[in-house]
Parts: C-alpha cells; structure tokens; sequence
C-alpha cells in the first residue's frame, strides 16, 4: 500500500502508451508557465501602449497577474468538481478554454477586453493545473511519483526558457505577438482526449502518515482525514514562495530597464537563465530531497533565493542580473516539486483534487499579490529594493527551514 491513499500506479512502466501519458502531463503542465511568463518582455511596451490610463503601470502588471486571481478562485470549485465528476473532461475543456482565451490578445481592443481575455486564462488554467497536479497524484506513487514531480519541474522550467526567449523575440515585432503562443493549447487539448486514462473516482482509505498516532473522529478511519494544520503550512509555504517569485516576470523587465537593458529579447533571456538553472536543479529534486529531507530542501531553495535577489538588487548591467536570476533559480526548481510531494503524501485520495485545488490557489493568490505588494515599494524606492527585500526574507525563511531540519533530525539521547 501507498501513502496517502494512492491507487496502484495507472501508467505503464515503458511502452509508447507509459510515454504518451507522461508527455502530455509534461505538456500540459507547461501551459501554467506559459500563462504569465510569456508576455512579461512585453511588459514595457504594452505599459507605453496604454499611456494615459490611470496607474498605467499597475494595470500593465495585473495583465500577467490577473489570471493568478481566477485561478485562486476558481481552483477550488475546480477540484471540487474532478473529485465528484471526474478528471479528463475538464482537463480538456480546460485546454480548448485556454488556447482561445489566451489568444485573444491578438485581437482584444482596449485595456477592457485584455483584462476580460486574462481573466478567462485564469479559469482555464485552474482547471488545467489542478487537474494535471491531481492526475500525477492518480497515476503515480512513492519514488516514482517524486521522481515525475522534479521531472515535471524541470520540464515547466525549461519551457519557460523556451517561451520567455519567444515571447521576448515576439515582443520586439509587436507587444501583442507573445499572445500568439497561447494558441497551441488547441493542439494539445484532442492528444489529452485521446491519450490520458480516466482514473477511478473512490480508492479505498489508506495509511495517512499524518494521521498516525491520533485518534479517528466517530465513523471515520484516521486515514479518510485531512490533515488540516499540515495542509496549512504547505499553503502558506506555497503563498510565500510564489509571492517572491513572482517579482521576476512582473518586475525584473523594470530593474532591467533601470540599468540600461530595455530590450525585450534580453528580458527574455535574463528570464530564461532563471528558469534554465530551475529545470537543472528539479532533475536532481528526487535524489536530493531523499538525502536530506524536505526542509532543508526548503532551506536551499530559499537560500538560493536570497542570494540571486540580492545580487540582483546591486547588478549594475544585464550580465549581472542574468547572473543573478541563475542563481535564483533552484529556488523554484526545488521548492515546488517539494511542496507537492508533502502535500500528496499526506492527502487521503478522496481529498486529492480538492486539496491540490487549495494549493493551486495559494500559488497563483502569491502571484497575484505580488505586485500588488511590490509595487508601492518600487515606485518610492525603484524595482531594485524589492529584489533586497525578498532576498532578506529569503534568509529568515532559509534560517527557519534549517533550524527545522535539524530538530527533527537531531540525535536522539539514551538514558
């Protein structure tokens, strides 16, 4: 038996079919990281396109973040819905929902309907996301699933290499070209049809570890349970990192600007060398975090955190702060994979969607706040002091984690 209520493994172990499916996971989850990061290099373009509206320079920002707050609400009801219904249908409604919402900046006239178009992304990548984090839940377990988790990492990690450095090629013909790329969610959504099994909608209860040792209410086992104190830190992790990391595509075109870098190709490229050295370090996710556990994991990544926003507060030039986001990196390739291996361990199966729902809301609340947050802080001071203020949180958080790794793996005393 597996923790947390999961079912034996669904996808095989090789074969075309085992890598069809995990390909399309792969894919699919790629389209969360698509949503936000692909339109960031245009971000100072599309800020001088709307010259004149009222907090011109908020409303360009809320254009990448504004799905993160439809995603927040709708994730929830999202994974009400696949646990009661079922995963695949909306998996793929949600595909189709994406690729025409996320088009629709091709042709949306005025600031109204962006944001309308924006906002419908939102729905269709909590449906997507919450879906695709569940499915791992379904198909896979144990090493196994860690092992898919850091590859799904690394796999959104360097696709969003792909689709920054494009977004910022397309950004320099026209602040709109980036939105083309959401369109090739259309092609994905029939392959999903086709390919993804349909997994059973109730497993039997199983062993929860974190109900061990506590006594089941009336008429309920300890592993039917939700471990809501546990979930809680794991949301509130999942908020704090997404909030930090968030300054990247929102912000970093500004700092970029601020010393003499203001194209959208080398935005794009400085984006992609964080979200390169992500992908590089989640492929050694799985072996990691069984060396040393998950909090000095945490510990890490925040500590690479605190180091690349602080270099990049004081970078002078492009090569600096290209430097600085490589160094940051491992910050997500880590911490997220991370965050859903405790959650899917802990989670009893009849929970899952709904408690991968929860998350996904925790993450994209984090990146809609986040400029909400930042921007006040930049306006007075410049985009470079928002970098100094994540890297010494980063440290405090980095210290937490560590203090916690070693009291729970502290030695133990005889006598």
């Amino acid at each position: 038996m597996t923790a947390a209520g999961s079912a034996a493994p669904l996808v095989p172990a090789g074969g075309w079919r085992g890598r069809a499916i995990r390909g399309c996971l792969l894919v699919a989850a790629s389209l969360t990281v698509m949503a936000t990061a692909v339109i960031s290099p245009a971000l100072p373009d599309l800020e001088a396109a709307l010259a004149g509206t009222p907090q011109a320079g908020l409303l360009a920002r809320l254009v990448v973040t504004l799905p993160a707050l439809f995603i927040a609400l709708i994730a929830p009801l999202a994974g009400w819905v696949i646990d009661r219904f079922g995963r695949i249908r909306l998996l793929v409604a949600g595909a189709v929902l994406y690729g025409l919402a996320g088009g629709s900046g091709l042709v949306a006239e005025g600031l109204g309907a962006i944001l309308a178009g924006r906002a419908l992304l939102g729905v269709a990548v909590a449906m997507v996301m919450t879906t695709v984090q569940t499915l791992v839940g379904d198909y896979f377990a144990g090493p196994a699933r860690e092992r898919f988790l850091g590859l799904q990492a690394a796999f959104m990690a360097f696709g969003g290499v792909v689709f920054v450095v494009a977004g910022g090629l397309l950004a320099d013909v026209h602040w709109r070209g980036p939105f083309a790329v959401y369109l090739a969610a259309l092609l994905l959504a029939p392959l999903m049809a086709f390919v993804l099994p349909e997994p059973p909608r109730h497993h039997a209860p199983l062993r929860s570890d974190s109900a061990a040792g506590r006594p089941a209410p009336k008429g309920e086992s300890a592993a039917e349970r939700l471990p809501v104190l546990a979930v809680a830190l794991l949301y509130g992790t999942a908020f704090f990192t997404m909030l930090t990391f968030f300054l990247v595509p929102t912000q970093l075109p500004f700092l970029l600007a601020a010393v003499g870098a203001d194209s959208g190709t080398l935005t794009g490229l400085a984006i992609g060398c964080f979200n390169l050295s992500a992908g590089v370090a989640a492929l050694g996710f799985g072996a990691l975090r069984r060396r040393i556990g998950g909090a000095a994991v945490y510990g890490l990544g925040f500590t690479a955190l605190a180091a690349g926003f602080g270099l990049a507060a004081v970078a002078e030039g492009w090569g600096l702060v290209a430097l600085a986001m490589a160094v940051a990196g491992p910050s997500m390739g880590i911490n997220m994979p991370n965050t859903s291996v405790w959650l899917l361990a802990r989670v009893p199966a009849r929970f899952r969607g709904r408690a991968l729902g929860g998350l996904t809301t925790a993450l994209f609340l984090g990146q809609f706040l986040s400029p909400v947050a930042s921007q006040p802080l930049v306006e007075a001071f410049g985009p470079a002091a928002a970098f100094a203020l994540v890297a010494a949180s980063g440290g405090v958080a980095a210290t937490l984690c560590y203090t916690i790794a070693v009291w729970r793996f502290r030695p133990t005393r005889s006598g």
